[in-house]
């Protein structure tokens, strides 16, 4: 390994003569170019030979660059991994286990060949799933613990899911996976720029086909449409390095402990009623709007929604939407 090193600098120190070399002999092209006193003929070779000396210190511009990044981002995650391991390791007294690294789920996903590895369909689903459950129990306790109240907080017909929780935890796992086993502030910076994109995105979308929102920030500062503001996206920001150095790898190193020949079945069951679940609410929701603008039911469809998802089951059920024209 010291050999290596020895070697790498060595051949460093040999690039940056050869550079120091390129240069000294652009500089004396371009005073012998400004003596003004050359043969044409002279002049044009002059000319060419300097546009060829630039031209390669352009190029090796160009690597240092690449090679710098290159080295940026190994030095980052090299300092971010030992750090992590560091703080697994650390023996003192903890209430909670502290989550494992990614780099040691990775291990452990390759090693057990298992069916949810890396960004695969089923470790994506699997995000997505359990984000919709735990979305909707936190966010329960947050507005017990403020208000002393109960909220169901869901998004679906069936079950306590939420889908938007869901999407912005399948988002920010596509987003940060790269950055697992990077610095904190890469995790901030993604989670602020994809948990902001993914609510705007939600909010624009329920409005546009339900005419309805569920939250609005028109009263807080630096606000954009009244779907995201600064605030929230800062929470979203704490939220993504909260998210992608504690809870996935928590949340993937539970899915680590399905096995490989349940896990296959039961992933494509859950998503068949998941499909199924996000369908029906929305065509409950839908016909709720219809309900609303006092168009009966002209159809089979609708008059099962209007006979088992009647507005009053639908407004306990989604208790904290509102209509825009309200």
């Amino acid at each position: 390994m010291e050999k290596i090193r020895k070697n790498e600098l060595q051949t460093m120190r040999d690039n940056y003569q050869q550079a120091a070399q390129r240069k000294e002999k652009l500089y004396i092209l371009l005073d012998m170019l400004e003596t003004q006193e050359l043969e044409e003929a002279e002049y044009e070779r002059i000319c060419a030979q300097a546009e060829r000396q630039i031209q390669e210190l352009k190029e090796e511009r160009e690597q240092m660059i690449l090679y710098m990044a290159e080295q940026s981002v190994f030095v980052d995650e090299a300092e971010t991994r030992l750090r992590e391991i560091m703080r697994v390791t650390k023996k003192r007294k903890r209430i909670v286990s502290p989550a494992p690294t990614n780099a040691q789920i990775d291990a452990a996903e390759k090693k057990l060949r298992h069916f949810a590895q890396g960004k695969s369909f089923y470790k994506l689903f699997w995000v997505f799933f359990i984000g919709c459950f735990a979305g909707v129990v936190v966010e329960r306790l947050w507005c017990f613990i403020r208000t002393g109240t109960y909220e169901p907080r869901v998004g679906l017909i069936y079950g306590p899911f939420n889908p938007v929780y869901g999407i912005g935890a399948w988002a920010l796992t596509m987003a940060l996976y790269r950055f697992r086993n990077r610095s904190r502030l890469l995790s901030f910076l993604g989670g602020m720029v994809i948990g902001s994109a993914v609510e705007y995105g939600c909010s624009f979308l329920q409005e546009m086909v339900t005419g309805s929102v569920s939250w609005d920030y028109s009263n807080q500062p630096f606000n954009l449409h009244g779907r995201i503001c600064l605030l929230y996206s800062v929470y979203w920001g704490v939220l993504g390095v909260v998210w992608i150095k504690e809870l996935y790898p928590r949340m993937a190193k539970a899915i680590l402990k399905i096995p490989n020949k349940v896990g296959i079945p039961l992933t494509k069951a859950l998503v068949v009623f998941m499909v199924f679940n996000c369908v029906m609410s929305g065509l409950s929701v839908l016909r709720w709007v219809e309900r609303r603008d006092g168009k009966p039911a002209n159809n089979a469809v609708a008059a099962y929604f209007d006979e088992h998802y009647p507005n009053e089951r639908m407004e306990s059920i989604y208790s904290n939407l509102v209509f825009t024209e309200e």
